[in-house]
């Protein structure tokens, strides 16, 4: 969602920065135009960096011994970040 929220922010900057031919005297359409982008290229960059950190994995072993029997039990778990049971 962030990726294309940044897409927006771009795209929304670009015509400001260079479509309108609007002249208003207390802002400057070019300056917040540009800063639009800016502010969209960072959301985009925040969004990819987010997506592949949830893709990572990790891996749990434990070993505990059950005090009843004197038993070793080994216990090996592969997730994923964004699997819905961790």
């Amino acid at each position: 969602m962030s990726i294309g929220a940044g897409i927006a922010l771009i795209v929304i900057g670009a015509i400001l920065a260079f479509a309108v031919n609007v002249d208003v005297q207390w802002v400057d359409l070019d300056l917040i135009g540009y800063i639009l982008i800016g502010a969209g290229v960072v959301v985009a960059i925040v969004g990819v960096v987010l997506l592949a950190r949830k893709r990572t994995s990790t891996s749990v072993t434990r070993t505990s011994v059950d005090p009843a029997g004197q038993q070793r039990v080994t216990e090996q778990r592969s997730t994923s970040i964004d699997d819905p049971q961790v």
